[in-house]
């Protein structure tokens, strides 16, 4: 077998996770590229097959070199930490919360040991996860502190256009006050290394402009004069390929035409909206930076249709194929 094998825990049991991982498997670009590993809980996958009507068999394995990759057959490492007598698809549990982290913590488990090539996460909640006493926020938060990777790097992905953030989940007043000059050389230097580790080396990096305008040298906002072109100049004076600022309402777009080979986006709003305007359900999310890859979908648990089969498997289909195409550089 030489297609590798992608570790895919279920998400919050309660959402579409399981659904869209039972959707995905059953995919031609997902069959005919990847080798998954699921884990979860053989009764919650049991229940997203019968909500699908996809035509899967579950074969329950301990480790994937015992799984079964012919079309057809869903490998499944079974954790067995939901009660079906207490839940309710649809419902913020903690108990679901636990499970879901217990999925993530075994599939980095795999990929820190070399055993799998990649994770695709699926949604979890946040409310859940608290409920269930996880101290975490979310997935980049577990995979860096698993991971021993203090502040790992978010990069969107969609249709070759890729965006790292400067700023994740703080305040836009925050946000602002995050553009320094130390921030944005510490972040381009480390963008730069994660894009290397995923095969890109040409091209350069544009930094978007946080003003309209990149401020119109300095006429409305000076964190450009102040933070943005000061780092940009010492980051060319230190030889490395980036270019900025660039106005954000047209940086996106010169990087889709393949003018630069990212941007990093200023905060988290201004990268979301600019991607996810583009392809909603194809704007995949790559956890960069750390020693083992992780891509995923950019959505929730949507619980108000889970367990419905309304929910679209397109975000799943490409978490997986993103994570099959960067794999190769991360499995010596």
């Amino acid at each position: 077998m030489n297609k590798p094998i992608i570790a895919v825990p279920i998400g919050d049991p309660g959402g579409i996770g399981p659904e869209i991982v039972a959707k995905a498997l059953v995919d031609p670009i997902v069959e005919e590229g990847a080798a998954c590993v699921i884990i979860g809980d053989r009764k919650i996958m049991e229940n997203a097959i019968k909500i699908t009507g996809a035509s899967l068999e579950i074969k329950i394995i301990k480790d994937p070199k015992e799984g079964d990759y012919r079309k057809g057959i869903l490998n499944l490492i079974d954790l067995d930490n939901i009660d079906m007598k207490k839940f309710q698809i649809g419902k913020i549990d903690g108990m679901c919360g636990k499970a879901a982290y217990e999925y993530i913590e075994k599939s980095i488990q795999l990929a820190n040991n070399k055993e799998v090539a990649a994770v695709a996460t699926t949604p979890i909640n946040k409310e859940a996860l608290k409920a269930g006493g996880i101290n975490f926020i979310g997935h980049t938060e577990i995979f860096g502190a698993l991971t021993n990777t203090p502040d790992p790097l978010t990069m969107f992905e969609v249709r070759d256009m890729r965006v790292f953030f400067l700023s994740r989940h703080v305040s836009l007043r925050q946000a602002c006050d995050m553009v320094t000059k130390d921030r944005i050389k510490d972040y381009v230097k480390r963008c730069l290394e994660a894009l290397k580790k995923l095969g890109v080396t040409e091209g350069n990096m544009a930094i978007a402009g946080l003003n309209p305008h990149s401020g119109e040298h300095g006429l409305f906002g000076d964190e450009e004069v102040k933070h943005v072109i000061p780092a940009v100049e010492e980051l060319q004076a230190e030889g490395y390929p980036v270019v900025g600022p660039i106005g954000a309402d047209s940086v996106f777009h010169l990087a889709l035409q393949g003018r630069f080979n990212s941007v990093l986006s200023l905060y988290h709003d201004q990268g979301h909206i600019a991607t996810k305007t583009l392809d909603f359900e194809r704007t995949i999310s790559v956890t960069g930076g750390m020693p083992i890859l992780r891509t995923s979908v950019d959505h929730g648990t949507a619980m108000d249709i889970a367990g419905k089969n309304i929910a679209s498997a397109v975000s799943m289909v490409e978490a997986i194929r993103l994570a099959v195409k960067y794999a190769p550089n991360f499995m010596s």
